[in-house]
């Protein structure tokens, strides 16, 4: 019986990482939905440890206050989900109610054990925090390069199944290549996605360390930094686009700024705003980041 159950389960992740789009709610909620109550468990919060492929490092405390105060008034919503491990167990899904639960003065949450394997658990993980968590931009580039790597998958494969442009993806990986002072600056908020856009295409460590450097000391606006790196002669890892060509449009920094924002194409032409999207999974994405509700 448990045999049949694992080769079930297996079918169900080998359909989530091969769907065209990846959902990883109805995964979860194929799981919870699957599992007899009886085998909802609850285990004691002090037996429980990250999932070791977690990609979040930080945690929004106001949001975990907001969790807390619900899980005081309501309970649990939703079992987490969790792996045995030599020692208590791993979660594998659920970290936010573990830690909301935990402030909330709870010693116990309700939970479903699986015996996922170490591929399986690095990308649920993965696919939890760009699904449901505002990730900083460098934890975002993390995530889609480990799951390129787990996924063997290409950048446009990837984009799709995320419902993200091309070039979003493209951008976020690039900021990897990025010193590791400019990457703590980028996480930490000191310095702007869009900052961190123009500084990964250039190559000289050092050059970009003094930029960013810049950028904080004298507050300087993403086009001043940008004209600051065609004006000196930067050895540029990527073509960068000429001064002429963005002077096509006077709203390049608009909609370079909503591009990034949206994570897809954004044009503003003969007083009409065009935002793109690719399916109706992108469509409902990028109404959830303008706070629309359909």
């Amino acid at each position: 019986m448990e045999t049949i159950k694992r080769r079930a389960l297996g079918m169900g992740l080998e359909e989530l990482f091969n769907n065209e789009q990846l959902d990883l709610n109805k995964f979860e909620e194929k799981i919870v939905t699957s599992t007899p109550k009886n085998e909802i468990v609850d285990i004691n919060l002090n037996e429980l440890r990250p999932n070791p492929y977690q990609p979040r490092k930080f945690f929004d405390e106001e949001k975990l206050k907001e969790l807390s105060d619900s899980i005081k008034e309501h309970g649990v919503f939703q079992p987490i989900i969790v792996k045995k491990s030599i020692k208590g167990y791993e979660i594998i899904a659920g970290e936010r109610r573990v830690k909301a639960s935990k402030l909330a003065g709870l010693e116990k949450i309700p939970s479903i054990i699986r015996d996922f394997s170490d591929e399986d658990m690095m990308e649920i993980a993965l696919l939890e925090n760009l699904q449901r968590e505002n990730l900083n931009a460098i934890e975002e580039a993390t995530a889609y390069n480990k799951l390129l790597e787990t996924l063997k998958i290409t950048q446009d494969e990837l984009s799709k199944k995320l419902g993200k442009s091309r070039s979003h993806v493209t951008n976020m990986i690039g900021l990897l290549s990025l010193p590791s002072v400019v990457k703590t600056m980028i996480s930490d908020g000191t310095i702007s996605m869009s900052h961190a856009r123009v500084l990964s295409k250039i190559k000289d460590e050092n050059e970009i360390i003094k930029l960013a450097n810049k950028i904080i000391n004298e507050n300087l606006s993403v086009r001043e930094i940008e004209f600051l790196s065609q004006q000196k002669d930067f050895e540029k890892k990527h073509k960068i686009v000429s001064k002429k060509e963005k002077q096509q449009s006077q709203f390049f920094y608009l909609e370079s700024s909503m591009s990034e924002k949206l994570g897809t194409k954004v044009k503003i032409k003969n007083n009409k705003l065009e935002i793109s999207f690719t399916n109706i999974n992108d469509l409902h994405r990028i109404l959830e980041i303008l706070n629309i509700k359909e």
